[in-house]
């Protein structure tokens, strides 16, 4: 690898290890091998290495889940089954990469201090959608129209966001898949509350609309 990519590299091992926050120009030259001058040569700042770095290390994953999450999700009996299995994948996959969400959401906390980050996020935003959209619908992202993947896609990317979130916090307490399913008719139906829970009395109950 030439010096471009030795930095990337090097910045996507100290991002892993240290975060977003604490690593340093210094600290990605030792791990790359490379020299302080070359991150200005090849791209103008730490800060815009870093960042390569970051969304290519999303980049990774994403292909990585996507494609195996597919495959194994390809024979669920039913559409609930498929969506209950797809979340206990996600969920699972959680503890493969806990390092990877960790600087996912200390990279989450900067984007009001770092316009430029922000706008990156803005910029594949849709794309996000779209392969959360492929993910669960077991297809490829080129086969996801644009209008599904502006609607299901933004339901698909706010679920898989909360999951990550709940799970870097607790990971017990990260619903699996079935209690996400149940939620989701459950929001639906409008029957969150149902008769004799706690909080609700069978006249109080809900109807379905």
């Amino acid at each position: 690898m030439g010096h471009r990519e030795d930095l990337l590299d090097g910045a996507k091992r100290c991002l892993l290890e240290k975060g977003w926050v604490r690593t340093t120009a210094r600290e990605i030259v030792a791990a790359s091998g490379a020299n302080l001058a070359s991150i200005g040569y090849h791209y103008g700042s730490k800060e815009a290495l870093m960042l390569e770095a970051f969304m290519r290390l999303t980049e990774e994953w994403g292909e990585g889940v996507g494609r195996s999450l597919a495959e194994n999700a390809a024979e669920a009996p039913s559409r609930e089954d498929r969506v209950a299995h797809v979340v206990d994948a996600l969920v699972a996959s959680f503890g493969d990469s806990r390092d990877f969400w960790s600087v996912q959401l200390e990279v989450m906390g900067q984007l009001g201090n770092h316009p430029e980050l922000r706008e990156r996020f803005a910029a594949v935003l849709p794309q996000g959608r779209e392969g959360m959209t492929a993910i669960f619908e077991g297809v490829d992202d080129k086969d996801v129209p644009e209008r599904a993947s502006r609607t299901a896609g933004a339901v698909y990317h706010a679920l898989f966001i909360g999951l990550w979130v709940q799970w870097l916090i607790k990971p017990e307490a990260a619903p699996d898949g079935r209690d996400v399913v149940e939620g989701m008719r459950r929001i639906l139906a409008g029957t969150v509350l149902e008769p004799g829970e706690p909080g609700e009395s069978r006249d109080d109950a809900p109807t379905a609309k």
